[in-house]
């Protein structure tokens, strides 16, 4: 099947966190405070996805009080975080979305992603994804985690439903 057909399905985007939504680098200041870095453009990116009606959800292996703290700033509701073994969870949102999976995307980086890439309507891989990663996407980003990857998969995705002129209608009016 085509991107473009399997982007038209779509009604939820799941997203691993680190190395999708941050580079991948996580660091401590001297108390042990733990600092992620998110990129803007898939800030304004997910809250266009929203704003179109559409649902998106951050799933990850680790529990980090800033993604609490970042998906509330989005209005993420969809915050699963402390699962390694991510597709049951995923399977689990979206039984209580009454969605298939052909009706979902999800985004990661690497190997314990591969279940739910494997498992849904449509897998991405960051450009900078491991490599097995990469091997079972359906798409890959051309940039990389932590450097817009999110917002330009939500692009794609607008694009090929054709709403993404409409999308913007806020941002072009004078």
């Amino acid at each position: 099947m085509k991107l473009i057909d399997r982007c038209r399905r779509i009604e939820l985007i799941l997203s691993d966190v680190d190395g999708v939504l941050t580079d991948g680098g996580i660091t401590y200041d001297n108390q042990g405070i733990e600092q992620k870095k998110f990129h803007i453009r898939d800030g304004l990116g997910i809250k266009l996805w929203q704003r179109a009606g559409f649902k998106f959800g951050v799933l990850t292996a680790r529990t980090s009080h800033l993604v609490k703290l970042r998906a509330s700033e989005l209005n993420i509701e969809i915050v699963r975080q402390g699962f390694e073994t991510k597709l049951p969870v995923a399977r689990e949102v979206l039984k209580q979305l009454n969605l298939t999976p052909e009706q979902c995307c999800y985004i990661g980086d690497d190997l314990t992603d591969l279940p739910c890439i494997r498992n849904v309507g449509l897998g991405v891989a960051v450009a900078d994804a491991a490599d097995e990663v990469r091997a079972a996407a359906g798409h890959i980003t051309r940039l990389a985690g932590g450097q817009g990857a999110v917002r330009e998969l939500i692009e794609v995705i607008l694009k090929a439903k054709g709403r993404w002129d409409e999308t913007i209608q806020t941002y072009l009016a004078d």
